[in-house]
């Protein structure tokens, strides 16, 4: 949403010029002055922090002395800057004009109180005129010789550390010796520029004290800090400006033994363009969800100013044991903050989603069974032998093996088909890894062979094979809902419409499930004979019936009760949890993109699901007729005119800006997990994500590498970063912590 100047008879918004805005500042006294200054009555019965919250002023009432630009992209107010230019009287000319910012009419008292503070204001800046000097340029800070070099030198050092985060290189800075310090991937870097001529590198070398490391492992850290921090406010900037976002939290990662939990933002910049980037890895131990939920409150608000009011979605790509967990996390979330719809994600298949929510130890089995395999066959000599099975496999159909090898050259383990193409390439993929594991030429490492081991024992298990019969059944009922649900705008909008049917199907294999499991039951025991694969009932559970002295259970039986029913049962119990009224209403509120209201012949209705967004709306009570003209206008449209077709191409409009609960409205929508990225632009921040940790083996990570290096594309500056350590780490104190560690050294070596 774009931000409104507060001040009267100014109409600027972010949207239309590349002039900055200000909130009003949190200080009561402050922001008072500012209320007063801007003569709008209708702002001082709200609270200052009301006002930091949803009014701005753009920097046109501000002296220009007062404006600071920190950088090309970043424009700040000095701490005592108060708003000082205003027109008060252009609404004069036109007395009939409606204006919402009423000015309030100043009494004599009014009038006083203001000359007096700036007279005060301005006795006070003559005294500290005075004090400094009356030359501007003479109370710039003029730097020595020294500082100027030093300067250089941490310039230096920051391009180092981010080239190493594009490039994704290790740091290993903590898992290495003083011995070993040249075998340093950043030390080895810092000599080569050293002998490639870096001045400020080379004199700062010349000037390190023998006994004393060049940079030690805490200015490694210290340096990597201002790097991410600078590039993670550069980024918070545009959502707080957009205001509204979701939340998506990744699958966890392991940074040097300790489990983190990824976290991004979905937001629309200030360009309306829709984007979803990683801003930071929260550390998760073995904890509560009340706990974990408190971490992401604390991350959002306290650290990086959101308010989780704004929060208009969310989703939690968890696998594993941990998907119980983030399940709970969202729902506590929602029980908060109600406008945070917990969906699925747009880059994640529905039926993997689904399979994934099953708490079953026989489906996470499967789950987990796929993402070995997808890590196993990413090798190109391991694919080759998979391709290799499939043609010893299939050797009187080759037309059969070509389309099984063109699949799995894909990544099919995420796809909506992924338990069909695991069922047809199952007995090639047992007769690989068999291959792979028994190593007959010695071609494969032993963690290859240990892999296709442990692959291979999965895939030979019945309980297993029964697991991804059934799972491969019942999700054919939801593979097309979920591939809408990725697709564009108007394949979303037949989602949402369409999941009546879903349900109904479900419902309809639940009433009839003995027929169906039946079917089910004897497709797997025939997959299972073609592998030779006996036919046997989990052996923790034989043993626990003959310790209860149960009768004897026959396998089909077993398998209907304990495989076939709860996975039928949690499919729809998932899908109606993630596709509740709520949601359904979200994305039926699509029919504002004007293609999707031509497929409806303009008779739609979202005035009935608006509700739930009014608060976001600028003007609610204006929003029926709006939309009456949004229709209008394009039911009417000329014959040349092409309907937009998606929510990013409709806010491109420039005409949009004539409908502020419109374009409010669809800034809001495009925030909501399930809705793809429209950008088209590559990678998204997940895989970006995915393929730093396929490349960096989880000894070697760096959290702030690793944020550096998926958001290499966020704009920085090299200049604010060196300002802003010089602020936080005085050359002084470094210098001081340095000789102190020198003079340890030497008393350790002569003791």
């Amino acid at each position: 949403m774009p931000n409104f100047c507060a001040a009267p008879n100014c109409t600027r918004k972010s949207t239309q010029s590349d002039l900055a805005f200000f909130r009003f500042p949190r200080d009561p006294e402050r922001c008072r002055i500012w209320v007063e200054n801007c003569r709008r009555a209708d702002l001082e019965a709200k609270t200052s922090d009301q006002l930091n919250k949803h009014y701005r002023l753009c920097a046109k009432h501000f002296d220009p002395a007062m404006v600071c630009k920190t950088s090309p992209y970043r424009t700040v107010l000095k701490d005592t800057a108060i708003p000082t230019i205003f027109d008060l009287t252009s609404h004069l000319k036109n007395p009939h004009t409606r204006h919402r910012k009423q000015i309030k009419e100043l009494t004599d008292e009014d009038i006083q109180r203001m000359k007096e503070r700036r007279l005060a204001a301005s006795a006070q800046q003559t005294a500290k005129t005075d004090q400094d000097g009356t030359n501007s340029a003479e109370n710039e800070p003029q730097l020595s010789t020294e500082e100027k070099e030093y300067r250089d030198y941490l310039r230096s050092l920051f391009e180092i550390l981010l080239m190493l985060a594009k490039q994704g290189i290790p740091l290993e800075a903590d898992s290495v010796s003083e011995a070993e310090l040249k075998s340093n991937n950043f030390q080895a870097l810092l000599d080569f520029c050293m002998n490639a001529g870096d001045q400020a590198l080379r004199r700062r070398s010349e000037t390190t004290a023998v006994n004393s490391e060049y940079l030690s492992a805490a200015q490694q850290n210290q340096l990597l800090d201002v790097c991410e921090n600078m590039v993670r406010e550069e980024m918070l900037m545009e959502v707080r400006e957009s205001r509204f976002f979701s939340l998506v939290t990744g699958d966890l990662v392991d940074f040097a033994g300790e489990k983190h939990l990824p976290l991004f933002l979905r937001f629309v910049n200030q360009q309306n363009v829709l984007r979803e980037e990683l801003l930071d890895f929260i550390p998760i131990v073995d904890e509560d969800e009340s706990i974990v939920v408190e971490r992401i409150e604390a991350q959002l608000t306290d650290r990086w100013g959101l308010s989780m009011e704004d929060c208009r979605g969310q989703a939690h790509e968890a696998t594993g044991t941990s998907t119980t967990k983030m399940k709970a996390v969202a729902v506590l979330l929602m029980e908060k903050y109600p406008l945070a719809l917990h969906m699925p994600c747009s880059h994640m298949a529905l039926n993997v989603h689904l399979a994934n929510n099953l708490p079953f130890p026989n489906v996470q089995i499967v789950m987990e069974t796929l993402r070995r395999i997808r890590s196993f066959f990413k090798a190109p000599f391991t694919r080759a032998e998979l391709e290799k099975a499939i043609s010893t496999h299939h050797q009187k159909s080759e037309e059969k093996a070509e389309a099984l090898k063109q699949m799995c050259g894909s990544d099919w383990t995420e796809q909506h088909n992924a338990f069909d193409v695991l069922l047809d390439v199952l007995p090639s993929l047992l007769l690989c890894v068999d291959g792979v594991w028994a190593n007959g030429d010695g071609r494969f490492t032993s963690r290859v062979t240990a892999d296709a081991y442990s692959i291979g024992e999965s895939l030979a298990d019945f309980e297993v094979i029964v697991t991804i019969v059934v799972l491969k059944n019942v999700l054919t009922f939801t593979r097309a809902f979920g591939r809408n649900l990725q697709g564009e705008t108007l394949d979303v909008f037949s989602a949402a419409n369409s999941l009546t049917a879903v349900l109904h199907s479900l419902n309809e294999v639940s009433d009839n499930i003995e027929v169906y499991h039946e079917f089910w039951y004897e497709e797997a025991t025939s997959m299972a004979a073609s592998m030779q694969i006996p036919v046997s009932i989990p052996r923790l559970f034989l043993r626990k019936q003959r310790a209860a002295d149960m009768g004897e259970i026959q396998a089909e039986p077993y398998f209907k009760e304990y495989v076939t029913i709860p996975v039928i049962r949690g499919i729809m119990q998932e899908v109606e949890d993630m596709f509740c009224d709520t949601n359904l209403k979200a994305l039926k509120c699509l029919t504002l993109v004007p293609a999707v209201m031509g497929q409806m012949k303009f008779n739609t209705s979202e005035e009935n699901h608006a509700e739930f967004y009014r608060t976001d709306l600028p003007n609610p009570d204006t929003l029926p007729a709006e939309l009456h003209c949004w229709r209008i206008k394009w039911k009417h449209r000329g014959k040349e005119v092409r309907l937009p077709t998606t929510i990013q191409e409709t806010l491109q409009l420039p005409d949009v800006k004539f409908f502020p609960n419109v374009d409010a409205f669809l800034k809001v929508l495009s925030t909501l997990p399930a809705l793809k990225l429209e950008d088209g632009k590559g990678a998204t921040a997940s895989e970006r994500l995915r393929a730093y940790l396929h490349d960096v083996p989880s000894e070697q990570r760096n959290k702030s590498l690793a944020v550096l290096h998926i958001n290499t594309h966020v704009r920085h500056d090299l200049d604010v970063m060196v300002d802003q350590y010089c602020r936080l780490y005085p050359e002084d104190e470094a210098e001081a912590e340095l000789e102190e560690a020198a003079e340890d050294d030497i008393v350790t070596t002569v003791v």
